[in-house]
């Protein structure tokens, strides 16, 4: 049997820029896509602490050291500058696989910047 587990969850992660007329998707600095083991184009849902919004969409690289999480086309509606956010995403595996699973935790300070970073 397949399951789809999570893979990578980014906490915290403040909301720098929103951009309505961009054709969508989540710009993410290089360097905290790299921490959670996101690669471009991945599929991410977007939790939104301040207001409870959920979404679903994909992944930019933003520049490296930027700090930028910006949400792009409708995802723009969904928050504003300086809301919190959470990023995670999923993967499938086999319960094979699961048994050895280890899920990727990173969590930023109010800057963007990577706070912790751990395997769970």
């Amino acid at each position: 049997m397949m399951r789809i587990m999570l893979k990578s969850k980014i906490s915290y992660a403040t909301v720098t820029e929103t951009q309505l007329y961009y054709k969508g998707s989540i710009t993410v600095d290089e360097a905290i896509m790299n921490e959670a083991d996101l690669r471009e184009h991945e599929r991410v849902d977007v939790l939104n602490l301040n207001t409870g919004a959920r979404l679903q969409t994909y992944v930019i690289k933003g520049k490296r050291g930027s700090g930028a999480i910006c949400l792009n086309g409708p995802a723009a509606r969904s928050a504003y500058k300086g809301d919190k956010v959470i990023i995670v995403s999923y993967a499938t595996f086999s319960d094979e696989e699961i048994k050895t699973l280890k899920t990727r935790f990173v969590e930023l300070d109010d800057g963007n910047k990577i706070k912790n970073s751990y395997l769970a």
